[in-house]
């Protein structure tokens, strides 16, 4: 397997099929609204007007974790990021429905989001089932590299947790790997039901649901920041 490589660029399509009607106008009308300033520094009172916790989502999908979150916890800010239209139309959906105030949203690179934030500003990084870019030669396009990683670990506050989902075996021996030899992230599970089992604070997603019906298996992953 290959040495873990750092990425720094987008991948795949950000479009998929044609909007409705209603869904081009939450994208027209709702989306400026609660995205993210375009440029500057990030923090707690630019996005919220004050200083609560904050916790971020590196590609939400369907954005079904990113509400549930933020629904168990209003008091925290979340910030999701996702570059496909699609999987933003989602998000949208379910904070208008959910009725949250809380979100804040990024259409584009979530490590360039990531990288506006103050360090140790973070109580939890999500990445739940990325792209796991099976190839051996696509390995350097995989979230889960020591580039992204070293940004993660930065951002979080010591003691606060990065988790990861995927039901993807490669991704899942990859991600055990590289996690392993790094001194930054302790690992917190003690058996295989730790990891085997979705914490009830984990907001199932639709990418789980489909990896079960299709009768694989998931992985959770929880890490706090040494």
């Amino acid at each position: 397997m290959a040495d873990p490589i750092t990425i720094r660029r987008l991948y795949g399509r950000a479009k998929g099929h044609k909007l409705r009607q209603g869904q081009a106008a939450l994208v027209e009308e709702m989306l400026p609204e609660i995205s993210i300033p375009e440029t500057g520094p990030l923090d707690a009172r630019t996005l919220f007007g004050d200083d609560r916790s904050l916790e971020f989502e590196i590609g939400f999908g369907g954005g079904e974790h990113l509400a549930g979150q933020a629904a168990m916890r209003p008091d925290h800010g979340f910030i999701g990021c996702e570059p496909f239209l699609n999987g933003v139309v989602g998000a949208l959906n379910h904070i208008r429905d959910d009725k949250l105030d809380n979100v804040r949203l990024h259409m584009g690179d979530a490590l360039e989001a990531l990288e506006r934030l103050p360090d140790a500003s973070l109580d939890r990084v999500y990445l739940l089932h990325p792209d796991p870019w099976r190839k051996a030669r696509h390995a350097k396009r995989r979230m889960v590299n020591d580039g992204p990683l070293d940004l993660i670990a930065a951002k979080l506050k010591p003691g606060c947790e990065f988790r990861l989902g995927t039901d993807d075996p490669t991704y899942c021996r990859w991600a055990m790997m590289v996690m392993n030899r790094r001194r930054d992230f302790a690992w917190q599970a003690e058996s295989a039901a730790d990891f085997l089992t979705r914490p009830a604070d984990w907001p199932e997603t639709r990418y789980e649901r489909k990896a079960r019906r299709q009768g694989n298996e998931v992985w959770y992953f929880r890490y706090l920041r040494v």
